[in-house]
């Protein structure tokens, strides 16, 4: 049986020379008339693909040659067919980032991972926390804090000690980074539909930067965040594999 698959693929060489092979053994059409996505690269990659394919209705199915592939299947030419007809789903929503700068302009993104607050100077950042228009922490002094997807729990979020979310369980983890003030605070769960509001204190002697799967923006005074329910992603997972699968097998390593 014949299925129409685009192939994408990274930079890297080894990326390159794979999709090759595929689109040879496979053929390939254009994104757009795909029923489904291939992706071979790493984590990074697959990010960027599911962001420049999101109004797209083709699930995303990724293949590993990259260094790093939570997100990703073994790589195999063979039997590519059969394992996309027989792959698990997971839909997962992302985040949004609301931040205004230093200067009054105003920032817009999405991330699937995670979206961070990192000190951009040598004194650490003071930040206060606001969760749903409430008031919950006057200062923390820390290198950063971020809020984090269960997708993304154990990206930056794990390295930074914070918890890994099952897939399905409708929380955010919200983590700081080597916080000095309160003294070793880790963070707390939150309902995925709760908005979150960093306020930066005295930005001008300690700058803040804000991350959002990777693409930076500087100087910013307030950051909020929440889920964005009306947009989706469903990534495509070889049987026994999938994104549950490995957020649970992750915390027994």
């Amino acid at each position: 049986m014949s299925m129409k698959i685009a192939f994408t693929a990274s930079r890297a060489p080894v990326a390159q020379t794979a999709r090759a092979a595929l689109i040879g053994r496979y053929g390939n059409v254009p994104m757009e008339e795909a029923e489904v996505i291939v992706a071979l690269g790493g984590d990074g990659f697959m990010l960027q693909t599911l962001h420049e394919t999101q109004h797209l209705a083709a699930p995303v199915y990724g293949m590993n040659r990259g260094t790093i592939g939570f997100l990703m299947n073994e790589y195999r030419e063979s039997d590519l067919i059969e394992r996309l007809q027989a792959a698990e789903t997971a839909t997962i929503n992302p985040l949004v980032m609301h931040a205004t700068h230093i200067d009054g302009h105003k920032s817009r993104a999405l991330a699937i991972n995670e979206v961070s607050l990192l000190r951009a100077g040598p004194q650490a950042a003071k930040l206060q926390i606001t969760v749903d228009g409430r008031l919950r922490m006057q200062e923390l002094v820390c290198d950063g804090a971020l809020v984090a997807t269960p997708a993304g729990s154990t990206a930056y979020n794990y390295s930074a000690h914070g918890p890994i979310l099952p897939i399905g369980a409708d929380v955010l983890a919200l983590t700081a980074m080597a916080a000095f003030r309160p003294r070793r605070w880790r963070g707390a769960l939150l309902p995925k539909s709760a908005k979150v509001r960093f306020d930066v204190l005295e930005p001008d002697k300690r700058p803040v930067m804000a991350d959002a799967d990777g693409t930076s923006y500087r100087d910013v005074v307030t950051v909020e965040i929440m889920s964005e329910p009306s947009i989706s992603h469903t990534i495509l997972f070889d049987p026994g594999h999938g994104l549950e699968e490995r957020l649970i097998s992750e915390q027994f390593t």
